[in-house]
């Protein structure tokens, strides 16, 4: 098995996790402190992962150009914007029809870089992607009185074009992400993927870090008394997000973003894994159905 299939795998348990613990969170923080502690509790393990791989492990660190700086900006603008978005449709009544259209981001992925960087993807490679993607857009919809027909025709509504527009940015950022990594290899004495997405990682999460906090104290100021008095749990969603972007970052210097993308579909497998063993919901038909062509999306991609 490849390297990148367990990393990919491993990281969307451990993001599936983070968003539990910050659903936790919810009660006591906004959706913007809430989103804050992701990036800000972050940091700390982000800055000790690359001492303990520079100090400890004697491992060369890059240094980074022009490139990896536009790189990293871009991913991290597109990123919070993304997430901002995606935040945004659930003020929206029909907000499964966006969020039915964000999950399209593999897809994008692979447009956006096939445009930006002439990056290209195997016809087998698309065909797993489009499957997965269906699938989890079936279990967007799944709970909603929505049909295949309804869901279709609402491509032109306001909540589909910002669901669009919200897998597009993620689209950017998880290309941006990979590309920003890659261009660190011409600094190292030979390419350490682990070095470089780990250096990624620590830069864009402080930018995203500073960039959030600038707009709590400017304009959600009494929030951030909020966001220090719950320090304790919001280090372990701090800790368990650096780790799975660590994976993220990782596997996408491996492999292109919308591959790694469509693997991590297997997200909604662990949630849904959750739902039925642990909180013994029932599963309809139709997220049942989303699930298999989940399932047959990744064996498909794993195998080609």
């Amino acid at each position: 098995m490849e390297l990148w299939i367990p990393i990919t795998i491993g990281a969307a348990f451990l993001q599936n996790m983070r968003s539990t613990l910050q659903k936790h969170l919810r009660g006591r923080l906004n959706t913007t402190g809430a989103t804050f502690v992701r990036f800000g509790y972050g940091v700390p393990f982000a800055l000790a992962y690359m001492a303990i791989l520079h100090y400890g492990l004697g491992r060369p660190m890059p240094s980074p150009n022009l490139s990896f700086w536009l790189w990293s900006i871009t991913g991290g603008l597109a990123q919070i914007g993304a997430t901002f978005l995606l935040v945004y449709i659930f003020a929206f009544r029909n907000f499964a029809v966006g969020t039915a259209y964000s999950r399209t981001e593999p897809a994008q992925a692979a447009l956006v870089a096939l445009v930006l960087v002439g990056e290209t993807v195997t016809v087998g490679t698309v065909i797993a992607i489009a499957i997965s993607v269906v699938g989890v857009m079936l279990i967007s919809v799944a709970r909603t009185e929505l049909t295949a027909k309804s869901l279709i025709t609402s491509i032109g509504s306001r909540t589909a074009v910002i669901g669009l527009m919200s897998g597009f940015l993620f689209g950017i950022s998880g290309v941006s992400y990979r590309y920003a990594s890659l261009s660190l290899a011409p600094s190292l004495p030979a390419p350490d993927p682990v070095v470089q997405a780990g250096y990624t990682l620590m830069v864009v999460i402080i930018m995203q870090a500073i960039a959030m906090l600038v707009w709590i104290v400017l304009r959600e100021r009494q929030e951030l008394s909020r966001v220090v008095g719950a320090w304790r749990p919001a280090l372990l969603v701090g800790f368990v997000g650096a780790t799975a972007s660590f994976g993220w970052f990782t596997a996408m210097t491996l492999q292109p973003a919308a591959v790694i993308k469509a693997l991590a579909q297997v997200e909604m497998l662990f949630t849904f894994a959750s739902s039925v063993f642990i909180f013994k919901e029932h599963i309809n038909r139709l997220e049942f159905t989303g699930c298999v062509l989940i399932v047959l999306g990744i064996l498909a991609l794993v195998l080609i």
